[in-house]
């Protein structure tokens, strides 16, 4: 059986239909893979550590897959929700904010190299 991490950067405060279009379609892989009962692991990362609060409004277009595949969202980064400010939106979500790997000058960082040491492929949106 694959795995795959599904890593979501793009940023929704950039305001275009390709933020909104790379998150579609990553939260859409997560869907095709969760139906097929693969292992897969979505991940906000960088600016796109922004998403999971506008994901959780039922008027955002995305709301409904989202909530799809929510139960396979693995973590936000903590660290760079910090550095982004959306920090306390994502404690509001309920989402995990993942502080596992110290990196010089942040609180701490999602461990993306530890999906690849598990063998899963990465995939980038």
């Amino acid at each position: 059986m694959s795995k795959t991490a599904i890593i979501i950067y793009s940023d929704p405060k950039a305001g275009s239909e390709e933020a909104l279009g790379r998150l579609f379609n990553g939260l859409f892989l997560a869907y095709e893979l969760k139906e097929k009962k693969q292992d897969v692991a979505v991940i906000f990362q960088g600016a796109g550590t922004r998403w999971p609060a506008d994901l959780a409004r039922t008027g955002h277009a995305a709301h409904g897959l989202y909530e799809a595949v929510k139960d396979v969202v693995a973590g936000v980064c903590g660290g760079c929700a910090d550095v982004f400010g959306a920090t306390e939106d994502v404690r509001k979500t309920g989402l995990k904010l993942d502080y596992e790997k110290a990196i010089p000058g942040t609180p701490g960082v999602l461990d993306v190299s530890s999906y690849i040491d598990q063998g899963y492929s990465v995939v980038n949106f």
